[in-house]
């Protein structure tokens, strides 16, 4: 027995060696780490990209179409905003107001503000722009933090509203800043509730502004009751009103109602608007201030009512 387990040994170790096909397992094994990653097949990243050009197709066509049915409205939009200029470069504040007012007849709120994003910020830079800046912008930051506020809160409603109901708040925010210029209130404020009145003033413009696109109540009538004299109160509005418009462009265009097709539009209508102040300060000196003040505010009157009427019926 133990001369043929020796034998069997011996041919063991004398046979040739054969290779046998190696598994997957043991294939799979000798693998480095980095080719055992599964990778994202290239369809997948074109799919992607693909979606990613139609989305950016539709907004371009969304752009174009905007663009197109603004074409017909070219020149009444260009007289409104170069009347709206004639009237800040007289009074050194309306720009809003009359534009949102007139443009609202037949622009949605929403598209309304988005022309009158560039206008105002650019205006309301300029008038805001002068010395002292810094004491002054220490006595209204709790105004204009609490602006911010509001309008990044309420901006949803402008674009999502509906615009009979976005028209009839336009309407009736115009009337009751009409009536109040009307009746010559001149209230003042005591210094000692600044702390909690701008604060106030502020939130509630803000949320007027972005359901609205009109930021001057009841931020005016704050800044008036504070008793600045005329030039600080006219750089007051204009660092309220550039606060008020580019949060408003923000907010618009997180909601997609103020896009990069809204740019160009919103630039022509500088040229119109800069022609407009250019008038209303050559005016200034030449019409009287009682009888533009009572027209001026008649007419936004009447076209507050007729918002609310449209609105309503």
């Amino acid at each position: 027995m133990r001369a043929l387990a020796a034998a069997s040994d011996n041919a063991a170790r004398s046979a040739p060696a054969v290779m046998l096909p190696a598994s997957a397992t043991a294939t799979n094994s000798r693998k480095p780490m980095k080719s055992r990653c599964i990778a994202v097949p290239a369809f997948d990243v074109a799919g992607v990209c693909l979606k990613r050009l139609r989305i950016v197709r539709r907004r371009g066509m969304a752009d174009a179409a905007r663009m197109q049915s603004l074409i017909p409205h070219l020149l009444p939009i260009a007289a409104v905003f170069c009347l709206a200029g004639l009237v800040k470069g007289i009074a050194g504040t309306g720009l809003p107001t009359v534009a949102m007012g007139l443009l609202g007849l037949w622009l949605a709120p929403p598209e309304a503000a988005a022309l009158l994003v560039l206008p105002s910020l650019l205006t309301n830079l300029q008038q805001a722009w002068g010395d002292g800046a810094v004491a002054l912008l220490r006595r209204l930051w709790p105004l204009l933090a609490t602006l911010v506020i509001g309008t990044w809160l309420s901006a949803g409603i402008l674009v999502g509203a509906d615009p009979a109901l976005a028209r009839g708040g336009l309407g009736g925010l115009l009337a009751l800043y009409a009536l109040l210029g009307l009746s010559r209130w001149q209230g003042r404020l005591p210094q000692r509730h600044e702390p909690w009145a701008g604060p106030a003033a502020g939130l509630a413009t803000g949320l007027l502004t972005g359901a609205t696109g009109v930021f001057v109540v009841p931020a005016l009538p704050y800044l008036v009751a504070l008793g600045l004299p005329r030039e600080t109160l006219m750089r007051a509005l204009g660092y309220c009103f550039f606060t008020a418009t580019l949060t408003l462009a923000i907010a618009l265009a997180w909601h997609g109602a103020f896009t990069r097709g809204a740019v160009g539009p919103s630039l022509l209508a500088l040229l119109p608007t800069a022609l407009g102040m250019w008038l209303g300060t050559r005016l200034r000196q030449r019409i009287p201030a009682e009888a533009f003040r009572r027209v001026f505010f008649l007419t936004l009157l009447a076209l507050g009512v007729h918002q609310l009427w449209q609105a309503l019926g």
